[in-house]
């Protein structure tokens, strides 16, 4: 009996140890847990290596993002170069220039201006609206289906011209934001793969910081799609006034040289006769007088 009194009590000792032991552990592993989660302490080893967050400064963003800074610059540069390009193209002095309509719609009027006068006049200007109407002038005197018809055909030639680069502009506001959508996928498939190689118990700041990153360069593409888009659509919408105005000014020439015009003018004012010469009249003479002597 002694023997097992004394065997329960050193069990006790024992058991009484252990939890002594397991209760100063675990109060040290909390206050280590404190301490590491406790804002303003100094960080670990490793998370003072690694990036605290995405920089802000331009050409710190420009050296972060690398290779992927290359076709947004020439993406921008595209961009400005053919807003600019088509802003001076279609000014309303280029294309319609006010001088020029009122001179040749009023001569036309006024009959001064012959088909081979008013061809000369619209080739020595270089404007659109000249272009049209020399394909008008062409078929002076013709009726007023092939006018317009030639009319037409000379139209649709100008507003191609008009039209062209627009397409450059739609292309990169359609492709900038694609290809920020393909950095930013390249970007998190690095940034967990960096996690996963650190290994299990992963740093959330480096998953922060990589995903952050690789969302600058959607930031990137939309930056250049955006303004693109709202200038192709302000272009898009002045080529179509120009066309508008285009297409009035050029009826009027239709009905100003077509073959039905210049028979309703010559019915309207006929030419004048020229006024016959009076036909001499026969005086009678007179007997001479006798002469007395």
């Amino acid at each position: 009996m002694a023997l097992v009194r004394m065997n329960i009590a050193q069990s006790a000792g024992l058991l009484r140890a252990l939890l002594v032991v397991t209760v100063l552990s675990g109060a040290a592993l909390t206050e280590a847990v404190a301490q590491d989660s406790a804002p303003g302490t100094s960080p670990s080893p490793v998370a003072a290596d690694e990036p605290s967050g995405i920089p802000t400064h331009p050409i710190q963003i420009f050296e972060q993002m690398g290779y992927w800074v290359a076709p947004f610059l020439a993406a921008s540069i595209i961009a400005v170069w053919f807003a600019i390009e088509r802003v001076v193209v279609l000014r309303q002095s280029r294309v319609i220039p006010a001088d020029f309509v009122k001179t040749f719609l009023d001569s036309v009027k006024a009959g001064r201006l012959d088909a081979g006068t008013a061809l000369k006049l619209c080739e020595k200007n270089d404007s659109s609206i000249a272009s049209v109407f020399a394909h008008g002038v062409r078929k002076w005197g013709r009726p007023s289906v092939e006018v317009e018809q030639a009319i037409i055909d000379g139209g649709e030639r100008q507003v191609g011209q008009l039209r062209r680069h627009l397409r450059v502009l739609n292309g990169v506001a359609t492709v900038t934001p694609l290809l920020g959508l393909l950095g930013t996928v390249v970007g998190m498939i690095q940034a967990f793969n960096d996690i996963a190689s650190a290994g299990a118990m992963g740093n959330a700041d480096q998953l922060a910081t990589g995903i952050a990153m690789a969302l600058l360069t959607t930031a990137f593409g939309l930056a250049i799609a955006i303004p693109s888009l709202i200038m192709y659509m302000y272009l898009c919408g002045r080529v179509e006034v120009i066309v508008m105005e285009m297409d009035e000014l050029a009826q009027n020439v239709v009905h100003l040289v077509c073959a039905e015009s210049q028979q309703a003018r010559a019915v309207a004012s006929p030419p004048k006769r020229p006024r016959p010469a009076a036909e001499p009249v026969d005086v009678p003479r007179t007997a001479p007088e006798a002469v007395t002597t």
